[in-house]
Formats: structure tokens, C-alpha cells, sequence
């Protein structure tokens, strides 16, 4: 039954949601119709083959795209009842991304990277930057914060990456994949950070191939075949 209003500490949630693509006389079921919940202080790990329905997942709790069926909600927002422009602004202010591949701007410093959430929401540069040299500041980045994305490592481009996800001090922080390009140290300083960062009554939700990163998950949700198990289906996975 979809509930007007969140319960208290959840993040975002879908209820009896899914998504289907139609082309020609064809349905492609991306995502089977789920009810699920994602929590405050929660580190959620999402794994599950390619193509299983991990990303649709993302995508949804992202505000990327509409649900077929059912109900998305972040917070105690509706999204389905958004309009695209709306879409943006509630990605903008609420949800903060992560990538495999990073996605920086080359042509800006990790600085203005980090900037750059701010001053998409209208913040002035000076204040803009100040709080991100802050921010960089806590991850131990701030003799890197003048270097182009180029000239930083693996892991310092993903930290900087974390820490524009954070700028606008969103309550949900979806990731993909942020660790697949990343050494083992890296990996491991990464995910310690998000880690630390569900703490602070953040939900994290980490879609990844490598079962490894378990051991930092409070909890782990599989999907095969556009169906969400919150049990380890074992070899039929």
C-alpha cells in the first residue's frame, strides 16, 4: 500500500514500481513490479549480473527516468507526479551521484568540479567555492585542488568525484560501479569514505559486479532477471 508520506528515516523507496521497454509488438521487462525501501545510515550494496535490472534500478531511485508501473518516491516526494524540469531540480538538490567513470569536466579543477552543483543551483561563485575548498578539505584533497582531472590518480579523481556528490548535502547517494576502475587501496579508501558518509544519516546505495565490497554493506539487495531478492539466491543467481 503506497503511504502519502516517508517513513521516518527512509531515503527513498518504490512501491509495486517497475519498468518495461515496448519496441514494435515487443516488451522488454527491465525491471519486474518492487516494492523496496532504502534507509538513512545504510550502506546498500546492489549486485546481480549484467543486465539483471541493476541499473533500471538506479536510474529510477535517480529520477533519470519514470517508472512503467507503480510508485517512485525520494524522501517524501512523489516522482511520478514530476514534471522533467522538476525531475532536474529534485536530482539537483536531493540526490547526489557517483560514477565508474568518474565524470569530471576536463576542462575545469577538481576545485570547480566540486563547485559546480552549487552553482548550477544559483549560489554565488565566491560562496560556491569557498564551501568546496572546504569540502575538499575533508577528504585531503586541498593541494590537489587546483589540479585537472588528468593530472590526479584513480582514486584521488573518484574522491573528488565523492565529494561533488556531496556538495549540496544530499540524503541519498547513489554510486555505480565506483570502485571497477579504482587499485585495491583506492577501492578500499573509497569505500571506507562511503561508508563513513551513510553515518551521517545519508543512505548509500552501491551498485557493483564485486561481491568483495560486502564486508562494508549493511545490508545487500540481488537482482537477476528484473527481479529484486533481498536473499542471496545462491546458484540460481
Amino acid at each position: 500500500m503506497d503511504q502519502p508520506q516517508a517513513l521516518p528515516g527512509t531515503a527513498a523507496r518504490l512501491s509495486n514500481a517497475g519498468k518495461e521497454y515496448r519496441t514494435g509488438d515487443t516488451t522488454i521487462v527491465a525491471l519486474q513490479p518492487t516494492t523496496v525501501a532504502f534507509h538513512k545510515g545504510e550502506v546498500t550494496l546492489v549486485v546481480g549480473p549484467s543486465g539483471s535490472g541493476k541499473t533500471t534500478l538506479l536510474s529510477l531511485l535517480g529520477c533519470v527516468i519514470y517508472p512503467t508501473m507503480g510508485k517512485v518516491w525520494v524522501g517524501d516526494t512523489c516522482v511520478n507526479e514530476l514534471s522533467g524540469t522538476e525531475l532536474a531540480t529534485l536530482r539537483l538538490q536531493q540526490i547526489g551521484f557517483v560514477f565508474q567513470g568518474f565524470n569530471l569536466l576536463a576542462p575545469l579543477n577538481a576545485l570547480e568540479n566540486v563547485m559546480q552543483p552549487l552553482i548550477l543551483q544559483g549560489v554565488h561563485r565566491k560562496e560556491a567555492r569557498k564551501k568546496a575548498f572546504d569540502l575538499i578539505r575533508t577528504f585531503n584533497m586541498e593541494d590537489r585542488a587546483y589540479s585537472l582531472p588528468r593530472n590526479l590518480s584513480g582514486g584521488q579523481q573518484q574522491r573528488i568525484a565523492v565529494a561533488r556528490s556531496l556538495i549540496t548535502n544530499p540524503k541519498l547517494i547513489l554510486c555505480d560501479e565506483p570502485t571497477a576502475s579504482l587499485d585495491h587501496q583506492s577501492a578500499r579508501q573509497v569505500m571506507d569514505m562511503l561508508s563513513r558518509l551513510s553515518k551521517e544519516d545519508r543512505s548509500v546505495i552501491i551498485v557493483t559486479h564485486d561481491l568483495r565490497l560486502k564486508k562494508y554493506a549493511d545490508r545487500t539487495i540481488y537482482v537477476s532477471e528484473g527481479t529484486i531478492r533481498e536473499s542471496d539466491p545462491g546458484e540460481d543467481f
